[in-house]
C-alpha cells in the first residue's frame, strides 16, 4: 500500500494540521506561540521529575508523550518498528544536551520558532537564521565524510524502553495529578505560575500527540531535514511541509485573533538578536551532526531507534543543566552563563564534526 503521507501533498497536509493544531492548542491553554515546542516542553517534562527546580516551567507535557507512542503506534502497525541502536550514543548524548542549550538560549525548538513566526514574533526572524546557519555547517561536515558508528539491531524488548519510560510518565500524572493551589502532587512538580502553568486540557493535548506521532511517523517530518535536503540536494519535499505548517499555523492565528505582530512584549521571547540567532546556530548544527531536529527524534524513538532515544535524553538533561546553572534564557535576556555555554557547545559540535568520519551504513536518520 502507497504511503500517501510520504508524497508532496501528504508532507503538506501534515505540516498544516501540525500549524493549526498547535494554533489551537494555544487557544485551548498552552503558552502564547507555544501550541508545540519540542525543546521547552522536555524542559517542562525535567522539570516535573524534579531534575530542576525553575519553578516557572514544570509539567508533564502530554504532547511529548503522544508524540512517542503515536509513533510506536503507528511503527507497529505498518511493521517499521526496528529496534536498532549503538550508534556513537555517547556522542549523540552530548549533542542533545548542546542542542537543548542552544534552544534555550532562543527559548524555543525549530518548530516554536516557526510558530513563533506564524503568531508574529519578528525575534524569530533571527533564530530562523541562526538554525538554517547551523544546518549549513552541519551539511559542510557531512560534505567532508562526517558520520557515526555502525548501527546495529537490537533484541525487541529494547525498542520499547523508550516508549515504556513515556508511558509511565504518564501514568505518573494520572496517579499524582495536579491539585490546585499546590506545587507538588506525589512525586511530581507542577508550575502554578509562568509557561509551565499554561497547558490545554489533558486528554486534549495527549491527542493531538498521539495524532501528530502518526502522522510525523508516517510522513517522516522533519524541520532541520527540510533545510538539510533542501541545502544539499535542493529538494523541496521536507521543506514543503515546513511551509505549510507556517502557513496554516499563521492563518489560524489569525482566525483565532493569536496573531500579534512585532519584537517587543513577545511572550516567553528576548529581544536579544545576536543571542537568538546564536542558540539557534549551535542548535541547528547539533540537530544536524544528530541526523534530526527534536520533533523527529522523538518520533524515531517511537520506532525503536535506541540512538534516537539517548538524544532525547540528552536534551532532557541539557534543559536541566540549563535552569540549574544560569544558562537558559527569560523573557529578561539570556541567562547569565547562557553565552559561555553557547561558545562552549559551538567548539564541542565543531571537534565532533571535523573527527567522526567512520564509514556509515546506519545513516543519519
Amino acid at each position: 500500500m502507497k504511503n500517501l503521507f510520504a508524497t508532496r501533498w501528504g508532507i503538506i497536509a501534515v505540516g498544516a494540521v501540525i500549524g493549526v493544531g498547535a494554533a489551537l492548542l494555544q487557544y485551548l491553554g498552552n503558552p502564547g506561540n507555544m501550541g508545540i515546542c519540542v525543546a521547552c516542553f522536555e524542559r517542562d517534562i525535567a522539570g516535573a521529575v524534579g531534575l530542576h527546580r525553575a519553578s516557572v516551567v514544570q509539567y508533564m507535557r502530554p504532547e511529548i508523550i503522544g508524540f512517542v507512542l503515536g509513533a510506536l503506534a503507528a511503527a507497529l502497525a505498518f511493521k517499521e518498528f526496528r529496534p536498532r541502536g549503538g550508534s556513537a550514543p555517547i556522542v549523540r548524548f552530548l549533542l542533545g544536551v548542546f542542542a537543548m542549550i542552544g534552544a534555550l538560549v532562543f527559548l524555543g525548538c525549530p518548530w516554536r520558532a516557526m510558530l513563533r513566526l506564524s503568531g508574529g514574533d519578528g525575534n524569530a526572524i533571527l533564530g530562523i537564521i541562526g538554525l538554517v546557519i547551523g544546518i549549513w555547517i552541519g551539511t559542510l561536515f557531512l560534505k567532508k565524510g562526517y558520520s557515526m558508528t555502525r548501527t546495529q539491531k537490537f533484541p525487541q524488548a529494547a525498542g520499547y524502553v523508550m516508549p515504556a519510560v513515556f508511558l509511565g510518565f504518564f501514568i505518573l500524572m494520572l496517579i499524582n495529578p495536579q491539585v490546585e493551589g499546590a506545587d507538588k502532587s506525589g512525586v511530581l512538580f507542577y508550575s502554578l505560575k509562568g509557561p509551565g502553568a499554561a497547558h490545554a486540557p489533558v486528554l486534549v493535548s495527549l491527542i493531538a500527540g498521539l495524532v501528530i506521532g502518526v502522522l510525523a511517523q508516517r510522513s517522516r517530518f522533519c524541520t532541520m531535514g527540510a533545510f538539510r535536503d533542501l541545502i544539499l540536494f535542493r529538494q523541496m519535499h521536507l521543506f514543503s511541509g515546513v511551509v505549510a505548517l507556517v502557513l496554516a499555523a499563521w492563518i489560524a492565528n489569525l482566525v483565532l485573533g493569536q496573531f500579534h505582530p512585532g519584537f517587543e512584549n513577545q511572550p516567553v521571547a528576548h529581544p536579544l538578536h545576536i543571542w537568538n540567532a546564536m542558540g539557534m546556530v549551535l542548535a541547528g548544527l547539533a540537530f544536524a551532526l544528530a541526523g534530526g531536529c527534536p520533533g523527529r527524534q522523538l518520533f524515531l524513538s517511537g520506532e525503536g531507534d535506541g540512538d534516537a532515544a539517548v538524544f532525547v535524553i540528552g536534551m532532557i538533561v541539557g534543559a536541566a543543566f540549563s535552569h540549574n546553572f544560569g544558562l537558559a534564557s527569560s523573557p529578561a535576556g539570556v541567562g547569565p552563563y547562557g553565552i559561555a555555554a553557547v561558545v562552549v557547545g559551538m567548539v564541542v559540535c565543531i571537534v565532533i564534526g571535523f573527527t567522526m568520519k567512520q564509514p556509515q551504513t546506519g545513516g543519519a536518520k
